[in-house]
C-alpha cells in the first residue's frame, strides 16, 4: 500500500483551500457533526456556503491520510474520540488549515466560533506512518484527546496524553530542498557517498518518500536500485530536471492526480493518462485507500476464517474417530453376555485363584477363554460381564446418533471450506461481502463468536466464573453454581446435551452439572455422588435423604422475564440424595463449607 506523503499532503491542502484552478474553497466550514468509523478514522461533516461535504481524517499506521469522502452509513454509537471532538467542536468552524511546518507532515486544522476570531481548538493530524496520530488541543496547547495515547513509558521523548502540554513531532535534520541550489551543489551532496540513487535521494533530503525517490527515477529513465557513482551527466541531468519540475509544482501548486501501475501520483507523472472514473484528487484517494483496506481486511478475515474452519474440522475429525472406536468396543457386547452365560453355567468348574477359564461355546463347541478376577468368585465375574455387556450396549445406543451429529456437522463445514476457497482473491467490495456473510452464518449456526456477544463475555468474565468442581467416582466432573448467576451459566452456556442436570426438587438451591466427554455413560454411583452433591447444596442438606430430579440439559428450561436461577425441566427423574454422603466428598476434595443465610440462598425453584 503506498502511504501519503509530504507531496500527497500538500495536494490535498492546496484542493481543499481551493488553489487549484476551478476549485471551490473549504473554508470557512461550519461542524456539523462528527463520526468516528473504526478505531482510526473520523469523519466531520461540514456545511459551507455552497455545500455539505464531508472530511476524512485517519491515522491508521499503513493509511494515515485525509482527503473529502462520501458521508458514511449513521451508526447508533460513538467511539470515545469522536465524543470528545463531538463536544468540543461541534458548532464551530474549520476557518484555517495548515501544515505545521511546510516540510512535516502534521497539519494544524484550526476551530473558531467565526472566521475572524482566533481559534479556540486545534486538531493536529500528524501522518507518520505507524506513529500516526490525531491529537485535539485548545487555546492554550493542552491536549483534550488524542486518537491513540502514548504514555511516558513507551515514549519518554514526547509522550501523548490528555492533559499534557501539545509538543510538535522531532523536527528532521535533513537538509531542506531549494529551487535555487545550483546543480553541482546538489550532485555533489547526492554522490558523496556511493549507494543507490534513490537511497540516496530520500537520506540527502526530507519531504521525499520512498515511491516519489523512486517515481523520479524512473521518470529521468534511471533504475532505481542503480548506484549514484555510475549515473552519467546526462542522467544527472535527466535527475535534476525531474527534481526541479517536483519543487515546482509544490511551489505552484501544480498537481495533476492519476492512478498508476504502482499506486497514485499527483504529480501527473507516468500513468497520467488515469483512470476517467477518478476525476479528482478526493475521489483517487477515496477509491485507491478503500479498495487498499478492503483487499488487508479481505485476506485477514479470510486467513481467520480458515484457520478456524479447520480447527474446528480437525476437532470433529478426531471426535469422529473417537466415536467409531468406541463403536467398535461396543460390538463385543454379546461377547461379554457370552463370556457371562457360560460362567454361570459351568460354575461348578470354578477354583479359587482362578485368572482364566476356558468353556466350551454353547452352539460351536470350540472353546472360549474368559480371563477373571481371583479376587472374585465366578458369580461376580459373571456379573461383572453382564455390567459390561450393558455399558456397551448403552454406550451403541448413545454413540450412534452422535456419530450421525458429527458426521453432519463435517459435511457442513467442509462445504462452508470449499465456499471460503472460492473467495481466492479480493476482487470489489462484493467478495468482502460474501466474506462477511460467511462468517454472518457461521456466527448464526453457533461456530463462531459474534461481536456482541464476545464483549458481553467479555464483562461477564469480569464477574469470575468458578464453580465448586468435584470429581465422581468413575473420574467425571461435577460442577456446582455457586449462586444464581452462576447457576443461569451453568445451565445455559456451560452445558452440553450428554451431560446431566441436578437439582433438589422443590427445594431452593444449586444447580449441579455432571460433565460427560461425548459419548460416555454414566454410571449408578456418578449419578447419585451428583444427586448427593445437589443435595447437600440446597436448604435440605440439614435432612437425613432429600428428593433430587435429574435430567439432561436441553430439558431445562427459563422463562421469559423469569429472574436469575429460576427455570423450569420435564423428562425428570428422581433418586434420593443423602448431603451426609456428599458432605464426606466435600471435605475430601478441600471444597468450602458455605454457612449462607436464608435470606441469601440461591432462589431457583426447580
Amino acid at each position: 500500500m503506498q502511504p501519503v506523503d509530504l507531496t500527497t499532503l500538500r495536494a490535498v491542502l492546496a484542493d481543499l483551500k481551493g488553489a487549484e484552478a476551478g476549485g471551490d474553497p473549504l473554508l470557512p466550514a461550519r461542524v456539523e457533526w462528527i463520526q468516528q468509523t473504526d478505531l482510526w478514522t473520523v469523519v466531520i461533516g461540514l456545511r459551507t456556503l455552497k455545500a455539505r461535504p464531508c472530511l476524512l481524517l485517519s491515522w491508521h499506521p499503513q493509511a494515515a491520510r485525509v482527503h473529502l469522502c462520501q458521508a458514511p452509513p449513521k451508526e447508533a454509537e460513538d467511539l470515545p474520540f469522536s465524543q470528545h471532538l463531538q463536544r468540543h467542536l461541534r458548532g464551530l468552524a474549520l476557518t484555517e488549515l495548515a501544515l505545521l511546518d511546510e516540510w512535516e507532515r502534521v497539519i494544524d486544522f484550526r476551530f473558531a466560533p467565526r472566521p475572524a476570531d482566533p481559534p479556540q481548538r486545534h486538531l493536529y493530524l500528524e501522518v507518520m506512518g505507524k506513529y500516526s496520530n490525531a491529537i485535539l488541543v485548545d487555546e492554550g496547547g493542552m491536549i483534550l484527546a488524542c486518537g491513540h495515547g502514548v504514555s511516558e513509558r513507551q515514549s519518554r521523548v514526547r509522550p501523548v496524553q490528555p492533559g499534557l502540554l501539545y509538543e510538535a513531532p522531532p523536527a528532521l535534520s535533513d537538509p531542506i530542498p531549494h529551487q535555487a541550489e545550483p546543480f553541482s551543489q546538489w550532485q555533489e551532496r547526492l554522490a558523496l557517498i556511493p549507494g543507490p540513487i534513490a537511497q540516496r535521494l530520500l537520506r540527502c533530503y526530507r519531504g521525499l518518500s520512498r515511491h516519489l525517490a523512486e517515481a523520479m527515477c524512473l521518470q529521468a529513465g534511471i533504475p532505481p536500485q542503480t548506484p549514484s557513482n555510475q549515473l552519467s551527466p546526462q542522467e544527472w541531468q535527466a535527475l535534476f530536471f525531474w527534481w526541479q519540475d517536483w519543487l515546482a509544482r509544490l511551489e505552484t501548486a501544480q498537481f495533476k492526480p492519476a492512478l498508476t501501475p504502482q499506486g497514485y501520483t499527483v504529480l501527473g507523472w507516468r500513468g497520467s493518462g488515469g483512470d476517467p472514473s477518478t476525476p479528482n484528487l478526493h475521489q483517487l484517494l477515496e477509491a485507491y485507500y478503500q479498495a487498499q483496506l478492503n483487499r488487508e481486511r479481505f485476506e485477514r478475515e479470510r486467513q481467520r476464517l480458515g484457520q478456524k474452519l479447520a480447527a474446528l474440522l480437525k476437532k470433529l475429525r478426531q471426535r469422529q474417530e473417537h466415536f467409531e472406536r468406541m463403536l467398535a468396543d461396543s460390538a463385543q457386547a454379546e461377547a461379554s453376555k457370552q463370556a457371562a452365560d457360560l460362567l454361570m453355567a459351568h460354575l461348578h468348574l470354578w477354583r479359587p485363584g482362578l485368572s482364566l477359564m476356558e468353556l466350551p461355546d454353547f452352539f460351536s463347541g470350540q472353546m472360549v477363554k474368559i480371563p477373571l478376577d481371583p479376587e472374585k468368585n465366578a458369580v461376580l465375574n459373571a456379573q461383572a460381564y453382564y455390567r459390561k455387556h450393558r455399558k456397551q450396549k448403552r454406550a451403541q445406543e448413545a454413540v450412534q446418533p452422535l456419530l450421525e451429529a458429527v458426521a453432519q456437522e463435517i459435511r457442513y463445514l467442509e462445504q462452508v471450506e470449499a465456499t471460503l476457497q472460492h473467495l481466492g482473491t479480493y476482487r470489489d467490495p462484493q467478495d468482502l461481502a460474501a466474506l462477511r456473510e460467511v462468517e454472518t452464518e457461521l456466527i448464526q449456526q453457533g461456530y463462531l463468536e459474534s461481536p456482541s456477544r464476545a464483549e458481553g463475555s467479555r464483562r461477564a468474565s469480569s464477574a469470575s466464573f468458578n464453580p465448586y468442581r468435584f470429581t465422581s467416582p468413575s473420574g467425571f466432573s461435577i460442577w456446582v453454581g455457586r449462586n444464581n448467576w452462576q447457576n443461569d451459566r451453568l445451565t445455559f452456556r456451560v452445558a452440553q446435551d450428554q451431560d446431566w442436570w441436578f437439582h433438589a426438587q422443590e427445594i431452593p438451591g444449586s444447580h449441579v452439572l455432571l460433565r460427560l466427554p461425548p459419548g460416555a455413560v454414566a454410571e449408578s454411583e456418578d449419578l447419585q455422588a451428583a444427586a448427593d452433591l445437589a443435595a447437600y447444596f440446597s436448604r435440605g442438606r440439614f435432612s437425613d435423604q432429600v428428593p433430587v430430579v435429574y435430567t439432561r440439559p436441553k430439558c431445562v428450561f427459563k422463562p421469559k422475564g423469569s429472574p436469575p436461577g429460576m427455570v423450569v425441566y420435564q423428562q425428570e427423574q428422581v433418586l434420593w440424595g443423602r448431603p451426609s454422603r456428599a458432605q464426606l466428598l466435600v471435605e475430601k476434595e478441600g471444597a468450602p463449607k458455605p454457612e449462607v443465610p436464608a435470606e441469601l440462598q440461591p432462589s431457583t425453584w426447580g
